[in-house]
């Protein structure tokens, strides 16, 4: 359930980014945003995946439009030439299971979803510094856990982590607060397979104490909470929103 009216006191009539907000965790985001009274831009890697969300009842409301991460040029342009800006969630991605041990695939994956980040937090810092904003990213269990099946996601969750905490110190200065979220395991498109997979969604339940698959809009409190004057003293953290996985 998508209850964020209790954000509105600080949210209504903000500007919120989120990008790779067309679907699953992003897109369960740019919703409990928008239910704050944001106006929340979301982005999608194409053409199909912003047509597909914008045709969707439950993202009515917001702008979707599309974004390459991978281009500094676009993002320069797309992010820097907002108008205002108060939050970024970085929630661009992409894995690619079992395909990532070859380095073409790892420096893809690697570069949407470390790089990207950074791409848009840079065109997005000048912005957010006239608003006293706040970025969120979006980790990962596997940035704290190694996967051997996706190095390339590994390694570039582990990378946002430690984006996050450089970038908290670095932007302090501007006002701007930097935190990360670290979902668990998530039920998205991403993770279908797996939830489809007795063999491995077994051992993924038996290990969570919660035992189930989180929802995304279990990501929602959170969310909000660290775009909110409660949140006014804390960067730099990476808190896992998991189920107790991390503890067990």
């Amino acid at each position: 359930m998508n209850n964020a009216g209790w954000a509105k006191d600080w949210l209504e009539g903000r500007v919120v980014l989120v990008t790779g907000g067309t679907g699953g965790i992003g897109g369960a985001i740019a919703e409990a945003f928008r239910d704050a009274g944001a106006e929340v831009i979301a982005t999608g890697a194409s053409g199909r995946e912003v047509a597909e969300a914008s045709a969707r009842p439950q993202a009515a409301g917001i702008r979707h439009i599309v974004l390459d991460v991978r281009s500094t040029e676009s993002v320069r342009a797309i992010v820097g030439g907002l108008e205002r800006l108060d939050v970024v969630v970085n929630c661009a991605g992409i894995i690619r299971r079992g395909e990532e041990l070859a380095s073409e695939v790892f420096e893809q994956v690697v570069d949407i979803n470390l790089n990207g980040s950074m791409r848009v937090c840079e065109a997005a810092a000048p912005l957010l510094e006239a608003t006293g904003g706040t970025i969120i990213n979006i980790a990962s269990m596997l940035s704290f856990f190694g996967g051997g099946l996706v190095p390339g996601y590994s390694a570039s969750k582990g990378g946002i982590a430690q984006l996050t905490k450089s970038l908290a110190i670095a932007y302090a200065p501007k006002g701007i607060r930097v935190n990360a979220i670290a979902p668990g395991w998530i039920a998205t498109p991403l993770t279908e397979a797996l939830q489809n997979d007795p063999a491995r969604s077994g051992p993924i339940l038996g290990r969570t104490p919660l035992a189930r698959w989180g929802r995304p809009e279990d990501l929602h409190g959170l969310a909000l909470f660290l775009t909110s004057p409660h949140a006014a003293f804390m960067t730099g953290n990476v808190i896992p929103v998991d189920g107790g996985y991390s503890i067990s």
